[in-house]
């Protein structure tokens, strides 16, 4: 991965995509709290995860949640140690595609946030989880023969 690409939050994910399969994307993702990668089978699947890393970690804190005036360090977290540096989460890659994915809020029930395409050097906003999603699909879509493609069933 080139040099210019970081990962900017506590709560950066890099997420590896190591194939397709007619459910879609599979592939790995990597945080900071852990040494062992988050293998998923499925977009949802990986959707699944990783908002459990992010309530585990309460960051970015859910909007739909009632506030809490505590302090920070009074806050049980299910992350305290960190395992890897960010020099070492960008080590990591998918065997087809890598995303590095900062969400910055929870709010509306969805996410809102920058996503970086690490083998093009793309970044870009995303206003939800399916914007998110959507960008992710189009990258990996782009780069494998159109027979590989899943076919998304049609209203006929």
């Amino acid at each position: 991965m080139a040099n210019n690409l970081y990962i900017g939050a506590v709560n950066g994910i890099v997420i590896g995509v190591d194939g397709v399969s007619k459910a879609g994307f599979y592939g790995r993702f990597w945080h900071r709290y852990s040494k062992e990668p988050v293998r998923f089978g499925s977009m949802k699947s990986m959707l699944s995860q990783m908002e459990k890393v992010f309530d585990g970690l309460q960051l970015p804190r859910r909007g739909d949640r009632p506030r809490v005036f505590v302090k920070r360090d009074e806050m049980q977290t299910e992350y305290k140690e960190k395992h890897m540096t960010d020099e070492e989460l960008l080590e990591k890659h998918g065997q087809q595609q890598t995303f590095i994915v900062r969400v910055q809020h929870r709010q509306n029930s969805t996410w809102q946030g920058q996503i970086t395409w690490a083998e093009k050097n793309i970044k870009l906003n995303f206003r939800s989880v399916w914007e998110m999603v959507h960008m992710m699909e189009n990258a990996i879509y782009e780069e494998i023969p159109e027979e590989e493609v899943p076919k998304v069933p049609e209203w006929k």
